[in-house]
């Protein structure tokens, strides 16, 4: 397995973890919500820029915005009670399907 998917996955836990602070820093106003946001995009992006180096980026950045796409819509439906109607559902599911159809089918993500 290439160590940039692992790489990857980091970096797309550490981009939700810092989006879902979003909501509670109320602006930046709260200090400790803040700095996980600073910090959780923060090492989102310095492990996007180790994904780069073995994955090319288009594949990376697809892969990394779906599934964080489809994690934050998760979170916030299952923590924060936002609703997700049929439209919605219907979004994140070709978002998942265009993410497996790159993995499963594209040469570019197994360069």
């Amino acid at each position: 397995m290439n160590i940039g998917y692992l790489y990857l996955t980091i970096a797309i836990a550490a981009e939700v973890v810092a989006t879902s602070a979003l909501k509670a820093s109320e602006g930046f106003t709260r200090t400790v919500p803040s700095l996980i946001v600073g910090i959780g995009y923060a090492t989102a992006f310095y492990f996007l820029s180790l994904v780069l180096r073995t994955v090319p980026v288009g594949v990376a950045y697809a892969i990394w915005s779906g599934v964080g796409i489809v994690l934050i819509a998760a979170i916030g439906w299952l923590f924060m009670k936002q609703t997700l109607d049929a439209g919605a559902l219907a979004g994140i599911g070709l978002i998942v399907a265009g993410v497996a159809v790159i993995q499963l089918f594209s040469k570019s993500a197994a360069h």
